[in-house]
């Protein structure tokens, strides 16, 4: 009988992301060999167990992003895969969430909401959340704007925020012109901005809209309003992570990788759960066309219900989103195909009837030419080889993603 490999997790479990990785981590396991697993309760960059030290196994997942543990672990025999995110790569095969698709989507997602200014409220120092940062500001420019940074050193999940911090935090927001398109770097962070824009009687979402990164449901559903927050994968990262420690202990040779998983999308809650214009007209066709897309409704269909004239409708598209009456019905129904192919089993040619379109052939091509990947592609980027088994149902958009009116 050949033993279990023996696995040492060096994943905190305190936090969300943590947390996240671990089920990762599991669902991968239930479907394939067993490990005996060395796992404690530990906040991430702690001490380094004793056990350590002296402990004989076959492989290491590990969020430690101490260049020092690195190099504790590179020995002959011990298969590797690192998980960790605050540092640039330490020469260890890596897998980590895609920060920089995470602030594109943050910035898409508030770029639809028409906020005449965009701001960052960062994290200094650590390597997450620059990237969340700079993908978010290069997204502004490539959309002809630009964005307002709010940086300071990042503490930890369990750190609580010092007044004198908090109030240059609502200094800084009181600033920005309005209405604003506010992105944080993680849900802790946007607790602290609905925070100070409170202290300061900002309206949220009317004058700042906010956006988290986590989806951390917990924290999101406790502010008041409620925290919008792009969705990492990340329990894709543990599962990916998890199927590579395998075949790396079966013997497969890597050298240095460093692999991101897409984010899956956005859950739009009260905290940009608005579109900033003061176009009537216009914010009725976008709520039309955001309610009644996956009818398979057409331009004429929203004509007929603002009673404006199609150059008119074109020209007012433009000026606000940047894209066209029809463009707009197609992101919000590929939004929701994403969506779909993520959270459900539903055959290609269900999901195709379910956004509005007729012949699955033509959606096929739409998709393909839009994502960039045929569905069945896209559909098996984002979910594990876990014997069909959808993920959790939640309200997640892919890019492009709309409100809920």
């Amino acid at each position: 009988m050949i033993p279990s490999p023996r696995v040492a997790v060096m994943i905190e479990t305190s936090t969300v992301y943590g947390r996240q990785l671990l089920q990762g981590i599991t669902r991968y396991l239930r479907s394939h060999r067993n490990w005996l697993v060395y796992l404690e309760q530990r906040e991430v960059d702690t001490a380094l167990p004793a056990w350590l030290q002296t402990w004989r196994g076959d492989g290491v997942l590990s969020r430690w992003s101490d260049p020092r543990v690195a190099e504790s672990l590179i020995e002959p025999g011990l298969a590797v895969v690192d998980v960790s995110d605050r540092r640039l790569p330490f020469g260890l095969p890596r897998i980590n969430s895609d920060d920089c698709a995470i602030g594109r989507l943050a910035a898409e997602h508030l770029l639809e909401r028409g906020c005449r200014s965009f701001a960052c409220c960062a994290f200094s120092g650590e390597l997450w959340a620059t990237r969340r940062t700079e993908a978010f500001l290069a997204a502004l420019a490539e959309a002809g704007h630009t964005g307002n940074v709010y940086e300071s050193p990042w503490l930890g999940a369990g750190v609580h925020v010092r007044e004198d911090e908090r109030a240059r935090i609502a200094r800084w927001l009181e600033q920005l012109p309005r209405p604003a398109g506010v992105m944080t770097s993680n849900d802790i962070r946007g607790i602290e901005v609905l925070n100070a824009c409170q202290t300061q009687g900002l309206k949220v979402p009317e004058e700042i809209a906010v956006i988290g990164v986590d989806d951390d449901s917990l924290l999101c559903e406790i502010c008041s309003p409620p925290l919008s927050s792009v969705v990492p994968n990340i329990e894709q990262v543990g599962y990916e992570a998890a199927a590579l420690l395998d075949r790396l202990m079966a013997g497969e040779q890597a050298g240095f990788e460093e692999r991101f998983i897409s984010p899956s999308g956005v859950t739009t809650r009260r905290s940009t759960d608005v579109l900033s214009v003061g176009d009537p007209e216009f914010a009725l066709a976008v709520r039309f066309i955001r309610e009644n897309a996956c009818r398979g409704i057409t331009v004429p269909d929203v004509l007929d219900h603002v009673v404006i004239s199609r150059s008119t409708l074109e020209r007012k598209f433009r000026c606000h989103i940047g894209r066209s009456p029809q463009s707009e019905i197609r992101a919000v129904q590929l939004a929701r195909a994403r969506q779909l192919l993520v959270e459900t089993d539903h055959p290609i040619h269900q999901i195709a009837e379910l956004v509005g379109y007729e012949h699955v052939e033509y959606f096929n091509v739409v998709f393909k030419r839009e994502i960039g990947q045929t569905p069945g592609q896209y559909r098996r980027q984002v979910r594990p080889l876990d014997g069909g088994r959808a993920p959790r149902e939640r309200s997640r958009l892919g890019e492009g993603a709309v409100p809920r009116f």
